[in-house]
């Protein structure tokens, strides 16, 4: 299967020498933020001796894996001795990197046995810093057959843009006609997303990476705090692996890791790098269509994705690797032990009803109550009902002796089934509003929770 590997129309190939040159001036950086921008026109020159890599672009045909193509490569010379890398000390040298650093030690150590990873989001930033290196590179993506037009047209677009030729990795028809049929199109909104990605993204890309010795992904710590805040810029990848079989025998490059959203976004405008049209509707982090909406100001990225399930389980499984091991970040959500507290309580104003669980079964059992109550289902180290507290907090001060009662409900740990079986949980926060002459809990749907989308929505009810 033929990656994509391009090296610019501009690009001088020299012995074993890469370097990219489009006018006698030498190539000026600039640096801004992480990035390194390049005026005008750019020339790299690398000092450091290039292995001779074969330019793998030169038949467009594609395959069907990726593997051929590795052993098609031509293996070193027998007689030279393989050095084993620390990495953890490669790590330490380049922390204060910057991507195009990062990604011109990883195309420079892995030559054709490595890949950049694609997703059809801001990770095209990886495919123009390759593109700056000017050394050869490729690029593949998975392609769930559940992705947005817009995210295929993005990927045709990025192709002609960089003259290159994306390799697409696809499912396993029978896998995929096999959990249709027992469970149908949407069942991951029911049992949760981890069956559907484990067929559509994590096995093909077990297939991918056993076709490479390393590769690049677009990880950034900030994206996920709860998961991706440890990732480093270079790692032996602990799930995957790679051609030569085992573990340890592949290696993963996150150049962005140490890169906020915002300056990614302003390196993409600067090189007047192409965009998925998705991102001017809202969309910040991309994946599959059924599993991704739209953010509205002030939510984090990754709440747009796999929104019904908790705040801590928005990974897909592809990075599992990386997710942090303390008791946080758990797949399952649960921040603590069979309920008892590990961190700081939230939502504390005397404006406020804590209500326990036989509290909250009364309340919900009541089909003639006083007054309308509000109740958020919140975990305190959720950082989604973290970031509503002060809200929350404004409304119930606001609504104090005006006939509606507004508390909270720890629902994590032990009470985290009986909010799924009885309260409508489906993630962090859980916002239920019980109207006086109805037992029947109606949920906030909104993801806006600002003070006055929820007073809006009691008055609307009240």
């Amino acid at each position: 299967m033929a990656l994509a590997v391009t090296s610019s129309s501009s690009t001088a190939i020299t012995g074993s020498n890469f370097s990219l040159s489009s006018s006698s001036s030498d190539f000026k950086v600039q640096k801004i933020g992480s990035f390194r921008l390049a005026d005008g026109h750019a020339t790299v020159n690398l000092s450091q001796k290039r292995s001779a890599v074969k330019p793998v672009n030169a038949e467009p045909k594609r395959n069907e894996s990726m593997i051929p193509l590795a052993e098609a490569i031509v293996a070193p010379d027998g007689s030279e001795k393989e050095e084993v890398e620390d990495y953890e000390q490669l790590v330490k040298e380049l922390e204060s990197a910057s991507p195009l650093e990062i990604m011109d030690k990883a195309l420079e150590k892995f030559g054709n046995d490595i890949a950049i990873a694609f997703s059809g989001a801001e990770d095209v930033a990886l495919i123009e810093y390759a593109k700056l290196t000017g050394r050869p590179f490729r690029v593949f993506s998975l392609d769930t057959g559940r992705l947005n037009p817009e995210t295929y047209q993005f990927f045709d677009e990025v192709e002609k843009h960089y003259g290159i030729r994306i390799d697409y990795m696809f499912p396993d028809a029978v896998e995929v006609q096999a959990l249709v049929r027992s469970k149908g199109l949407f069942s991951f909104y029911e049992d949760g997303h981890q069956e559907c990605c484990r067929v559509r993204k994590v096995r093909p890309l077990r297939r991918a990476l056993k076709g490479l010795r390393a590769w690049i992904t677009g990880q950034r710590k900030d994206q996920s705090p709860g998961t991706r805040s440890e990732v480093p810029v270079v790692q032996v990848d602990p799930v995957f692996e790679g051609l030569d079989g085992g573990i340890g025998s592949l290696v993963k490059w996150n150049p962005v890791a140490n890169v906020n959203g915002k300056d990614i976004w302003n390196f993409l405008r600067a090189m007047n790098v192409p965009v998925n049209s998705l991102h001017f509707q809202g969309y910040v982090s991309i994946g599959c269509e059924p599993c991704t909406r739209p953010v509205l100001p002030g939510q984090h990225e990754r709440e747009g994705r796999w929104w019904w399930e908790d705040a801590k389980a928005k990974e897909c499984g592809l990075h599992k690797g990386n997710l942090k091991q303390d008791a946080a970040a758990q797949p399952n959500g649960d921040a603590q032990s069979g309920g008892s507290a590990t961190q700081s309580d939230i939502f504390n104003s005397q404006s406020l009803i804590t209500l326990s669980r036989e509290g909250i079964e009364n309340l919900a059992r009541l089909e003639n109550r006083k007054e309308p109550w509000l109740v958020v289902l919140y975990a305190p180290w959720c950082p989604f009902c973290q970031a509503m507290e002060e809200s929350y907090v404004e409304l119930a001060e606001k609504l104090a002796g005006s006939g509606v009662k507004v508390a909270k409900f720890r629902a994590d740990g032990e009470q985290k089934e009986y909010a799924q079986r009885e309260l409508q949980w489906g993630s962090f926060p859980t916002i239920l509003f019980f109207p006086r002459h109805s037992s029947k809990a109606i949920k906030y749907a909104s993801e806006k929770r600002d003070v006055d989308s929820l007073m809006a929505f009691i008055n609307a009810l009240r």
